[in-house]
């Protein structure tokens, strides 16, 4: 089948380099390093020898990370669907080739590679000339090889390679070891070693090679300069990347825009001026059965005429993959309505880069890497303005069903303490109602029987453990906003979070009582006032304060993406705004701005009953006031006729009469100066308060 392909091997380098720029979890990152996988080696060539022990001009390529190790290779592998292996096979091994490969061609790649399958493989009953040392080698078939990384072919060093070593150990192949660890000493092997030492065993007089004591590192330079010299291989960088596959045969999916004329086959590019090329309407987008993709039938659609010779053509049947759309999307996003351009430059400089990538780990192998190369190839067709289109990139955690019970019953039945169990496989399990479960200390146990330790746990929700909660249900109880405020409450973005309904109802009394502080309670018909109960007054520092010290607050915790904590600080700014007697309209508009990302139907309601015509969400999000942040109360001792009876909290700047005020308003000091006759009072701001007070005859005496 025609295929079409995207080189995104070409940007490798790019795309690897790029990655210490960006703000990524850094496990994701390592992800993409790994997919694209940049290994240094060496390429050797290993000459074939024929069943009568002559050399052959073939030659058989492999290509390894270790080439410090070449004196300690003692056979070669082979891919089974590499090309030369048909012609390298011996009659007498002919049959078995053909029935291994026949069996390998039938699994994946990952069944191939997966390190705890056993290793299977046949010999080929040819050998080959190890370079460095001249001895001749056997050639295998083993599926563990892929003939699409590196040359299809490796040079197996079973000493130094757990891989090869089981393979070696199976069939009774020799091991050489040619690396002794720096800590150890050259009788001590009794499994491979990958790591790197000096090297040992490792020289030969008719090469001229001899790299015996060097550390490995120095050791692999010396012997690609010997390669490259001796014309045996030469330096080389590889990768595990392979070029996008980018044609699916199915009906839907982007159209490719080429069309194929009919006398030569030249493929030509659809005119920009036909862009863009829909699909046509099919009845049946079923499979053709011969090959062919779906659009395949749609004649009318297919046969076309080249634009600018008229001569006659077909149109490309194949459609893109759905990586194609979702590589750009958020840069259509800056300009929909562009009919002329990808993106308005102004717009893409305005918007660009995404300042925030929400998504789960699974992406970051396909479409993360694909929307990276993407846009490095518009980036070098000067359609953006930046190298990479997501400066941050957050991995949300998953959400856990509730927490599930379950006790272990033995083979009679009977329930028995979870940790009496060695093996809980081995077990019989039964799920406990929530209702028959108490927590005792950090363990959960039955209420019935204490003695009964169960197993807590919760799992990732799935319809088979029947653990799903369907939102719809939560928004029909407790509304949209409960729901959405319940999920950020749980706990940080990034991390995993186990779901508890009942969690709900905290929640939904917070804004239950911020609905209240704003409009007042309801009728006793259940209805409210319209507008709020808010007052065209200025605001107390007191007031101020406590509002920039929860803008400060929130603001940081969004930035952080820590919305639980930023919940909490509005929380407390309610504790403390319904102690107040009036409630300045300008501090509780703010506040209504702060809780709009959080509950956005509640505080839209809101908005509009402060008087507002237009949605708050054009309305600049609050910043904090410095100068309302700063600490600036101070515990103020108070001292009657000279005696300390208590202390205020008071400002550095407080007033004497304002002191006095709240001394007099304080429970513990305002039983001594009620009905009193003041005297006099002494006040040194920030320090004390002396209050001198006309005292009874008899208690004058009885002081003195």
């Amino acid at each position: 089948m025609r295929q079409w392909m995207l080189r995104i091997t070409a940007y490798a380098d790019r795309l690897l380099e790029d990655l210490d720029d960006l703000d990524w979890p850094e496990s994701i990152k390592e992800m993409q390093r790994n997919w694209i996988g940049r290994s240094e080696g060496a390429e050797l060539d290993f000459v074939v020898i024929n069943g009568n022990g002559k050399e052959e001009e073939k030659r058989i390529t492999v290509y390894t990370t270790r080439p410090d190790t070449i004196f300690g290779a003692t056979y070669l592998v082979l891919a089974p669907e590499h090309p030369f292996l048909s012609s390298l096979v011996s009659e007498a091994q002919s049959k078995h080739v053909e029935e291994y490969r026949e069996h390998a061609f039938r699994k994946s790649d990952l069944e191939r590679t997966e390190l705890q399958k056993e290793k299977t493989g046949v010999f080929t009953g040819c050998y080959a000339k190890n370079p460095a040392n001249g001895q001749a080698v056997p050639i295998w078939v083993a599926d563990y090889v892929l003939g699409s990384y590196g040359t299809g072919a490796i040079m197996a060093v079973p000493a130094h390679d757990t891989r090869d070593f089981e393979f070696a150990m199976k069939y009774t192949i020799p091991i050489s070891w040619v690396v002794r660890p720096d800590d150890s000493d050259c009788g001590n092997f009794v499994k491979p070693y990958s790591g790197e030492g000096s090297m040992i065993n490792s020289s030969c007089s008719e090469s001229g090679l001899d790299i015996n004591a060097l550390p490995s590192k120095e050791a692999a330079s010396r012997v690609i300069q010997w390669l490259e010299k001796s014309g045996n291989g030469k330096k080389k960088v590889n990768y595990k990347l392979r070029d996008w596959l980018f044609a699916r045969q199915r009906y839907w999916g982007e159209p490719i825009p080429v069309i194929f004329l009919d006398d030569t086959g030249e493929g030509i590019p659809v005119p920009e001026t036909e862009l863009p090329l829909t699909l046509p309407e099919l009845d049946d987008f079923t499979p053709t059965g011969t090959g062919e993709p779906p659009l395949a039938k749609a004649d009318s659609w297919v046969i076309t005429k080249d634009p600018l010779s008229g001569k006659p053509a077909r149109r490309e049947t194949n459609t893109m993959p759905q990586w194609a759309g979702s590589c750009w999307y958020y840069l259509r996003f800056m300009d929909p309505k562009n009919s002329s351009a990808l993106v308005d430059k102004a717009q893409e400089q305005y918007w660009g880069p995404v300042d925030v990538y929400v998504g789960g780990a699974e992406h970051a192998v396909l479409h993360l890497l694909y929307a990276r190369f993407w846009h490095k190839v518009l980036y070098d067709i000067d359609a953006v303005s930046t190298k990479e289109p997501f400066k941050c990139v957050i991995n949300q955690g998953i959400i856990l069903g509730e927490v599930q019970y379950t006790a272990c019953k033995d083979d009679e039945g009977n329930l028995i303490s979870a940790d009496s169990v060695d093996e809980l496989a081995e077990y019989k399990q039964e799920r406990i109602p929530e209702e028959k479960v108490m927590k005792s200390g950090d363990l959960f146990v039955l209420k019935d029987n204490p003695n009964i330790r169960l197993i807590a746990r919760a799992h990732k929700m799935s319809k088979s453990r029947g653990n799903v909660i369907n939102p719809d249900d939560v928004v029909l109880e407790y509304g949209a906003d409960s729901l959405r405020l319940y999920e950020m409450f749980m706990g940080p973005l990034r991390d995993s979070k186990t779901w508890n309904t009942s969690g709900i109802d905290g929640v939904h009394r917070f804004l239950a009582r911020s609905w209240r502080l704003v409009v007042g309670s309801a009728s006793p018909t259940g209805s409210y006032p319209d507008g709020t109960i808010t007052v065209d007054e200025k605001p107390s520092i007191e007031q101020l304060r406590s509002l920039h010290r929860c803008i400060d607050k929130v603001t940081e915790e969004i930035e952080g993406t820590r919305f639980n904590t930023g919940i909490s600080a509005m929380m407390e700014f309610i504790n403390a705004a319904y102690k107040w007697d009036k409630l300045p309209r300008s501090i509780i508009e703010a506040f209504v701005l702060l809780l709009s990302p959080y509950a956005p139907h509640m505080a839209e309601e809101l908005w509009s009953r402060l008087g507002h015509s237009n949605s708050l969400s054009y309305e600049p999000f609050p910043k904090a006031d410095a100068a309302y942040l700063k600490e600036s109360t101070v515990v103020l001792p108070v001292q009657i006729n000279g005696k300390t009876r208590g202390t205020i909290q008071v400002e550095e700047t407080c007033t004497e009469e304002e002191a006095f005020r709240l001394a007099s308003f304080d429970t513990k000091l305002s039983k001594f100066l009620d009905g009193k006759s003041i005297r006099k009072r002494i006040y040194v701001q920030g320090k004390i308060l002396n209050i001198v007070i006309d005292m009874p005859k008899k208690a004058k005496v009885a002081q003195e």
